[in-house]
């Protein structure tokens, strides 16, 4: 079992950057690829970014590609997802997952483990 908390969301008006943590516990960080959806009002859940166990493999959703950057730290047992320009459409609870390692994919579906979100309210 891994148990995951994310944090760092809050309110931010268009154009300006956030930085999500999501702390892992339970079994090795070091073996999982972690990703990044969203699920905005009324929509359903969405790939925003993957990371590979290894951090080698990176991939983004086009709409965040250039604005996002995820990243880990395996000795904190933490991945980071930082948000800049960020934009009224962004708004929506952050998720992060895990999954254990193999190929990057954004398909929810494949990810074993999920966190309980945390809210970004961009403000126009």
């Amino acid at each position: 079992q891994v148990q995951l908390v994310e944090s760092g969301g809050g309110l931010v008006q268009a154009g300006g950057s956030l930085r999500l943590s999501c702390a892992a516990s339970g079994r090795p960080f070091s073996i999982y690829d972690m990703g990044w959806f969203r699920q905005g009002p009324g929509k359903e859940r969405e790939f925003v970014a993957v990371i590979s166990w290894t951090s080698y493999n990176i991939d983004y959703a086009n709409f965040v590609k250039g604005r996002f950057t995820v990243s880990r730290d395996d000795a904190k047992n933490t991945v980071y997802l930082r948000m800049n320009s960020l934009k009224p459409e962004d708004t929506a609870v952050y998720y992060c997952a895990a999954k254990v390692r193999g190929d990057t994919t954004s398909v929810p579906a494949a990810y074993d483990y999920w966190g309980q979100g945390t809210q970004v309210t961009v403000s126009s």
